[in-house]
């Protein structure tokens, strides 16, 4: 299964079961098995990158198990051929996501203009805030 142009799964990492889908579909759900449980072990993976599988791992979330299996489970559609598909291409989806690096951040500190107009802005909103309250004399 071809990721990128450098990156490619080999389906014998790749294990699929075929489950019955739940949900509408008639006599269809009670017979067929068309919902597909994809099994990917991120750990004994060697064709992507430390730096990807750690951040796949991350993207993973509730989808991988202790054991450092991701589990996609598609059952959207009513074929097992389309949730076959769909499974592997949402797999493809999180490894490419997790091939992008994250963008850097640069610390920045506020100029001194900018800080002088937040203190500004802060005084006159409370000027406006006392204005609204009622002074009443009792002479």
């Amino acid at each position: 299964m071809r990721v990128t142009d450098t990156i490619e799964i080999p389906e014998t990492e790749l294990e699929e079961r075929f489950v019955r889908a739940s949900g509408p579909g008639g006599q269809n759900v009670n017979k067929v098995s068309t919902a597909v449980e994809l099994r990917f072990n991120v750990g004994g993976n060697t064709s992507i990158p430390e730096y990807a599988r750690e951040r796949l791992k991350r993207l993973a979330g509730r989808r991988l198990t202790t054991e450092d299996v991701i589990v996609i489970q598609a059952d959207r559609f009513r074929s097992q051929e389309q949730n076959r598909a769909d499974a592997r291409e949402r797999l493809v989806e999180l490894i490419r996501s997790s091939l992008e690096r994250p963008k850097l951040r640069i610390k920045t500190k506020p100029s001194r203009g900018q800080r002088e107009q937040r203190i500004k802005a802060k005084s006159v909103r409370g000027h406006v805030k006392k204005m609204r309250s009622r002074k009443v004399d009792f002479d």
